[in-house]
């Protein structure tokens, strides 16, 4: 599997590339937005390592281009240090996870490691077609239908919907979920959880302040209902 490195520091890149390629993997890299685009495009990458700061396109701008053209390729994005509107808008236009710079290298490959896990596990899950309330789920598409309408997904969001609903009626703590879509085996961030929820409630609510679907259960995390019950 070969990994896009992007980042225009090359000594993060040279630490990046030698500590991705020890743990196995393949490397490529681009050091600005416009050149990981064109390889993004026209390879196909198990993963994108990509940095917030770039120059021309910055990584919030090549994720947001990749995913409005149906590249789901999964994204860890790395970004500054109390940059929490960046993270957040990051997540929001479609990247699986963040790390904040200065990083341990071993990190790097752990999270590398739990994206692709979870990868790897939905696909073998090709099959396993869902339906809860109007909603039918289709693992193989990375979709889902609602009263004959297709959504569409990011990989991550679709990997938290999914889990929902095959655990629907459950309360799950966002620890849980963190664990479970994730695939975290250290202490994460659980704002990731409530920005991808939030992300769902916007495409398969009506009412995203009321919703018939993903229920907060205030204090403990969040439980997938059936609408129709």
């Amino acid at each position: 599997m070969k990994i896009l490195i992007v980042d225009d520091e090359e000594a993060i890149v040279t630490l990046l590339r030698f500590n991705i390629e020890k743990a196995g993997f393949e490397t490529d890299i681009a050091f600005d937005g416009k050149k990981a685009i064109k390889k993004a495009e026209k390879n196909n990458y198990a993963l994108i390592v990509l940095d917030l700061m770039l120059p021309g396109l910055n990584g919030l701008e090549v994720c947001k281009y990749l995913r409005s053209h149906h590249n789901e390729t999964p994204i860890l994005m790395l970004t500054a240090r109390g940059a929490e509107e960046d993270k957040i808008k990051g997540l929001e236009l479609g990247a699986d996870d963040y790390l904040t710079k200065p990083f341990s290298p071993k990190e790097v490959v752990a999270r590398i490691n739990a994206i692709l896990r979870r990868t790897t596990a939905l696909q073998n899950q090709k099959s396993t077609t869902l339906k809860i309330g109007d909603i039918t789920i289709y693992p193989e598409r990375y979709e889902a239908v609602k009263n004959g309408e297709s959504i569409s997904f990011t990989r991550k969001e679709f990997e938290l919907l999914y889990y929902l609903a095959k655990h629907a009626g459950r309360v799950l703590s966002r620890d849980q979920l963190l664990l479970a879509v994730w695939n975290y085996d250290f202490v994460g961030d659980t704002r990731i959880v409530d920005v991808h929820v939030s992300r769902l409630r916007e495409k398969i609510e009506v009412d995203t302040k009321n919703p018939r679907y993903i229920k907060t259960i205030r204090g403990l995390g969040y439980k997938m209902e059936d609408a129709f019950r």
